[in-house]
């Protein structure tokens, strides 16, 4: 049986802001292969996501990053070059989030996804950061992975 686990590594980053932009996933999330996975990016009090934008990268082993979506408003948003279409981000204005959606999540979907988001107030992009050992990446990491069972 197939199982799609995603799993996130939180920390923050953020420079020369009084008022700090916070970006948090939740730790993980499982679905199995064919069923919709959601892949949220939170926002911290006092920013919005109506203000804000978003961009998503996902990184398989041993490649580049690679630019999967970006949204601002409903008429400026689109995905990147040969991305699945069951790939999409919906906004969630009730809870300050935007979720990577993908419809279908395939075996080819296993990667790390990327959530960078834009501050408004700072006129920068800001995210979360993940550390291995004594590298430092001005990221969030979420992976999603697809096993078998």
């Amino acid at each position: 049986m197939l199982w799609a686990p995603v799993i996130v590594f939180l920390g923050v980053w953020c420079t020369g802001a009084s008022s700090q932009l916070v970006v948090t996933q939740p730790l993980s999330v499982a679905e199995p292969p064919g069923r919709t996975v959601k892949l949220s990016c939170a926002l911290s009090s006092g920013y919005s996501i109506d203000n804000d934008r978003v961009r998503w990268y996902q990184q398989k082993p041993g490649s580049a990053p690679r630019f999967v979506y970006h949204y601002y408003t409903s008429s400026d948003q689109g995905r990147g070059t040969g991305i699945p279409e069951r790939f999409t981000v919906s906004p969630d204005t009730s809870n300050n989030l935007w979720n990577l959606v993908i419809s279908g999540a395939q075996a080819e979907d296993e990667a790390d996804y990327y959530c960078y988001t834009w501050d408004s107030k700072q006129s920068a992009y800001h995210s979360e950061t993940s550390t291995r050992g004594t590298e430092m990446k001005t990221s969030s990491l979420l992976h999603c992975a697809l096993l078998q069972q």
